[in-house]
């Protein structure tokens, strides 16, 4: 591989020859063989924002010529759309301030800039990468802006719009199944009837208000601490800089609610916002660890299970048993998570991690929500579209266990006593006998009371019958 000579503060360095990266990307490169990961594709893109906002300040501030703004600006612009991901070669696992990913963004964009205006490769003329394209800002505060303008657009576009699908999904059956009467189950044991529909309307619920977790946590991922430059002062942030930014950033993303943080010294000392953020991840994680498990249990059988439902059949579910067919979707989302768990132990321990005016766990941080939100996202439409949107009620099967439900003894209490309804309840228990049958025989209350009273239907709408 051919390659040429780069400079930067340590000595000379071997950079490959068609490399836009240089010399301090090369060092990264090099120091940090980790997980063959790079930064999340999400932070490139808002890195290149980030970059070309600034170059509108910059230029504006006499900082840059016409041709150094034009050039910039388009180089950043390609890196926001992913045309130089290739340079992006940083592993995810590096400095804890992501000081090496931006440098690697300062580096292909004026290495490409200075290419588009005729220069040589890695000359730092007439672009330089860190008197032009870092200009007015430092690591700390732009590569925070950069994970969080990166999480809001990835909630905001993936995260939020799988959620109002699935919900969509599970509130359709909600209504589909609402005169399916089946038993209620508390710890895994008979209980009194609830209808399946009433069981679909609470996971619908579950995911509305993970939805709403979200939104309020991206409140706060909205503060971006840019224009707080090394420690939190804005040394080196020319007045009225961040304002410019902001206002670019707003009018790139399309995302009204980005703006300067209320303090700096929060903003960059701490990462909260991102813990609270996949936090949010982590709950919805659990209501859909919830709903997925209470799915294949009622669909566990065909013939020795609980049988309620009737899951789509999607593939074979054995190697050795045939005709077996497998939960194999609900057995995915509860993967998903499992992992996006894992990834909220890694977050909290990164935000739990800053120390003074800078945390460096950054990074971690980045790939861990931003991998949650893509997990969650494409698991939940998925959960959607393969599953929930193919469930059938078996309402025979329902039926059938309802009415061998010993709880619904739970209606005679107010007409006969609770001593006098666990009599009835374990008789109907030691003779393997419908509840019903045993009520009539015991002569407690006339034939008719006792069918009204036991009407499974009237017992999912509350009250005393």
């Amino acid at each position: 591989m051919s390659t040429r000579t780069e400079r930067d503060s340590m000595g000379e360095m071997a950079v490959p020859a068609d490399a836009y990266y240089g010399a301090q990307t090369q060092r990264a490169l090099e120091n940090f063989p980790i997980s063959g990961q790079g930064i999340p594709r999400h932070v490139v893109r808002a890195l290149g924002l980030i970059k070309s906002a600034a170059a509108v300040f910059n230029h504006d501030a006499g900082v840059l010529d016409e041709r150094q703004f034009d050039a910039i600006t388009r180089a950043a612009d390609e890196v926001a759309d992913g045309i130089h991901d290739a340079h992006f070669v940083v592993d995810v696992f590096q400095t804890g301030s992501g000081t090496s990913s931006n440098m690697n963004a300062n580096e292909v964009i004026a290495n490409r800039a200075i290419e588009l205006l005729g220069g040589e490769l890695g000359a730092k003329d007439p672009v330089h990468p860190n008197d032009h394209v870092n200009a007015g800002q430092s690591s700390n505060d732009v590569f925070p802006t950069a994970v969080h303008v990166a999480a809001y657009t990835a909630a905001t576009e993936e995260l939020l719009p799988a959620l109002a699908h699935l919900q969509s999904s599970l509130s359709g059956k909600a209504a589909e199944f609402a005169d399916v009467v089946k038993p209620g189950r508390t710890h895994l044991m008979d209980a009194t009837p609830v209808t399946l529909g009433q069981e679909f309307g609470g996971y619908a619920r579950q995911i509305e208000l993970g939805a709403q977790r979200i939104e309020s946590a991206l409140v706060r991922v909205a503060e971006l601490p840019l224009g707080g430059t090394a420690v939190g002062t804005g040394l080196n942030a020319p007045p009225g800089m961040t304002d410019v930014v902001m206002a670019e950033l707003r009018r790139r993303t399309g995302l009204d609610a980005l703006r300067e943080a209320d303090d700096h010294f929060e903003a960059q000392g701490a990462r909260d916002a991102l813990v609270e953020l996949s936090g949010a991840c982590k709950v919805i994680a659990a209501s859909l660890t919830k709903i997925a498990n209470d799915i294949r249990w009622m669909g566990s059988g065909p013939r020795t299970g609980i049988g309620e439902l009737q899951l789509p059949e999607i593939q074979p579910g054995s190697s050795i048993m045939p005709a077996k067919v497998n939960p194999v979707i609900p057995e995915s989302v509860t993967q998903v998570a499992a992992q996006v768990i894992g990834n909220d132990a890694a977050v909290t321990v990164g935000g739990l991690s800053g120390a003074f005016e800078l945390n460096v766990y950054i990074p971690v941080m980045a790939r861990n929500v931003l991998e949650s939100i893509a997990l969650l996202a494409t698991s939940c439409v998925n959960f959607a579209a393969q599953c929930i949107d193919g469930l059938e009620a078996n309402t025979d099967r329902a039926l059938e266990l309802v009415e061998r439900d010993l709880a619904i003894v739970t209606a005679l209490v107010p007409a006969v006593g609770y001593d006098r309804s666990a009599e009835l309840s374990k008789r109907a228990l030691e003779e393997d006998r419908p509840l019903r049958d045993v009520v009539k025989e015991a002569g407690v209350l006339p034939e008719e009371e006792v069918d009204r009273i036991l009407d499974i239907k009237r017992m999912t709408e509350g009250g005393v019958l």
